[in-house]
């Protein structure tokens, strides 16, 4: 299975990364090549990456808002739960993962890949089934945060038996009034923040397999926030309590 990614920072990200086998360039006839075009196509030349250059219309329509540039590349590494915490232990940090329960829209997970990489989540889980899962739409949503990260599909509730034995706490995101408020939850230590689907929240296996529920207060008229943002402002607080320096 290989995947087209588009965007300059996507593609830079991906390259970067170096997690996949990567195929062919294409760039839009015309386009300047210089900033990150520049960084990009000097990748290629490292590792001997095919560069073609193509009509820049035709590669707009096949990849709209592409900026010109396209990357044929394999398709996502998916990771496991046990890498996830290995790589909090060779980071000498509490595992912090983030539990994605069935989110449908590819611009909401990207968004919150974005996020979790931003503040150092050791990693992601997805459901095997019924979500969206890292597409080039999703790098392209992440701006290629995704290529950073260790996303795992996994049986959320079997895997969230495993992260209680070894160790973490289940701290589910929903926003109803059985839920507790940030000051009530203690957000530091071991843990995995769980965020539910966009209209229906979590499952009500992957609920019952919560320690406890948290929601986000609200003094305006709307009742909530959308999934993305609430669970970004919850894994700020996380970071925030694990008394964050500012630094990487």
């Amino acid at each position: 299975m290989k995947d087209w990614i588009s965007g300059r920072n996507p593609v830079y990200e991906t390259l970067r990364a170096g997690r996949r086998q990567f195929f062919c360039l294409q760039i839009g006839q015309g386009v300047q090549e210089k900033g990150r075009l520049e960084e990009i196509l000097r990748f290629c030349s490292q590792r001997k990456i095919p560069v073609e250059v193509i009509p820049r219309d035709q590669l707009e329509r096949r990849f709209p808002g592409g900026q010109g540039v396209a990357l044929e590349a394999s398709g996502y590494p998916y990771s496991d739960p046990t890498e996830q915490l290995a790589l909090a232990e060779q980071r000498g940090e509490a595992p912090l993962l983030l539990i994605l329960d069935t989110l449908q829209d590819p611009q909401n997970l990207g968004t919150l890949l974005r996020t979790a990489e931003g503040i150092g989540v050791h990693g992601v889980l997805l459901p095997l089934r019924h979500t969206a899962t890292v597409t080039p739409a999703v790098v392209h949503a992440s701006s290629g945060a995704s290529e950073h990260l260790l996303i795992a599909q996994a049986n959320l509730a079997q895997a969230i038996a495993t992260l209680k034995r070894e160790g973490l706490w289940i701290i589910g995101l929903e926003g109803s009034q059985d839920a507790q408020l940030p000051g009530q939850v203690r957000l530091d230590g071991a843990l995995a923040l769980v965020v539910g689907s966009e209209g229906e929240g979590m499952r009500s296996l992957v609920r019952q397999s919560c320690d406890s529920l948290l929601r986000l207060p609200m003094r305006g008229r709307i009742e909530s926030l959308n999934a993305a943002v609430a669970g970004s402002v919850v894994l700020y607080m996380i970071w925030q309590s694990r008394s964050y320096n500012g630094r990487r």
